[in-house]
């Protein structure tokens, strides 16, 4: 019998759950048991209900292929089967609300990608090298659904990550004021080119409830337990745009910050490249051993070069200069479907088993 823990991947027909799958297929720790999906993919192997719709550059792991897929409504059966789950489903906000904490009430721990409990107040959203303090906050939500063993924790939106860590190697310099653009590869939308081919040579300048996020979230990262619930943090002040270009993985970020206190431009650059967290301490399998890296180069980081940087859990970072307007500029890229979406899950995944939050059922 395998040591590994018992997985379940809801909504793993779509391209985050089958990313999630690919990063699962040779995990030390977590082994895929359950896959649920749809009304109408339930009952199928999970090589039907895909069928021609696999869209990652790897080919789908042998051991999924057989495996029936369950109906992820039905929410006792699929949940007596794992350890825990991996949550990918694409339903309306408050379904997605609704059904996670119906998982979890069955003891069943859920980590989702999903933005629908990024702002219940005692479910912590992390980034694991930032904040992994906000686990904390998951006994106070075990008190709210009654449970001993289950909770939710989320990741934040893909977008912040080619930022949000930046800004926070760089917090004993005050960060007060920033202005950020992000240029956001096709598959955040769950797209390939074939599926969206208006896509090609095109740009669109609207991405639905993208510019919020981006500017929430991060503060609610930098944020602290009290009374049992997580509070948002009030500076630095954020305001975005966020933009859809034709590339297919990577979302990169345009960035202008000012600071309370100077740094030389040496000193910015090397907290980047020195920044680590626990999940480097703690050598999680899928911890970047260089979460951040600084690019000398006048035209990097690049999508094409620098996306999979540390099998894509890195931030690059470059082009960092005085502005005359703001204090420092910098451009980061960061790799959407993996750090950004489910490698980011994965990587809370493990440290809340290396924290003692998820173990065997």
């Amino acid at each position: 019998m395998s040591e590994k823990l018992k997985v379940g991947i809801l909504g793993g027909t779509g391209m985050v759950g089958q990313r999630f799958i690919s990063l699962l297929e040779h995990h030390p720790w977590f082994e895929v048991t359950a896959i649920a999906a749809s009304e109408r993919s339930a009952g199928k192997t999970y090589q039907e209900a895909v069928g021609n719709r696999w869209k990652m550059d790897t080919p789908m792991p042998e051991a999924v292929k057989e495996l029936t897929v369950l109906n992820v409504n039905e929410v006792e059966k699929t949940a007596a089967q794992v350890d825990f789950v991996f949550s990918a489903v694409d339903m309306t906000k408050d379904e997605i609300k609704k059904i996670e904490e119906e998982y979890a009430r069955t003891e069943t721990p859920v980590v989702s990608n999903n933005s629908a409990h990024r702002w219940t107040p005692d479910v912590p959203m992390m980034i694991p090298e930032i904040n992994p303090e906000h686990m904390k906050v998951i006994e106070f939500q075990k008190k709210r659904l009654g449970t001993t063993r289950g909770f939710i924790a989320v990741k934040p939106n893909c977008s912040i990550q080619s930022y949000a860590p930046v800004l926070s190697a760089w917090k004993e310099y005050e960060p007060y004021e920033v202005v950020a653009t992000t240029y956001q590869a096709i598959s955040g939308a769950g797209k390939t080119f074939k599926d969206w081919p208006e896509m090609v040579e095109n740009v669109i300048p609207y991405i639905g409830g993208e510019e919020e996020k981006s500017e929430k979230e991060p503060l609610r990262i930098w944020g602290e337990i009290r009374d049992g619930v997580i509070v948002p943090a009030q500076s630095p002040v954020i305001t975005c745009q966020c933009i859809r270009i034709p590339v297919l993985n990577g979302h990169t970020a345009a960035v202008f910050v000012k600071f309370r206190k100077k740094a030389s431009k040496e000193v910015l650059i090397e907290k980047l490249v020195s920044f680590k967290g626990r999940p480097q301490e703690l050598a999680l399998p899928s911890a970047p051993g260089q979460f951040i890296q600084y690019m000398e180069e006048d035209n990097r980081p690049q999508v094409r070069l620098d996306v999979d940087f540390e099998k894509g859990m890195g931030i690059s970072v470059g082009r960092l200069r005085e502005d005359s307007i703001y204090d420092w500029k910098f451009v980061g890229l960061s790799h959407n479907t993996v750090r950004g979406a489910a490698g980011g899950a994965v990587l809370c995944a493990e440290l809340l088993k290396a924290e003692g939050y998820i173990d065997r059922r």
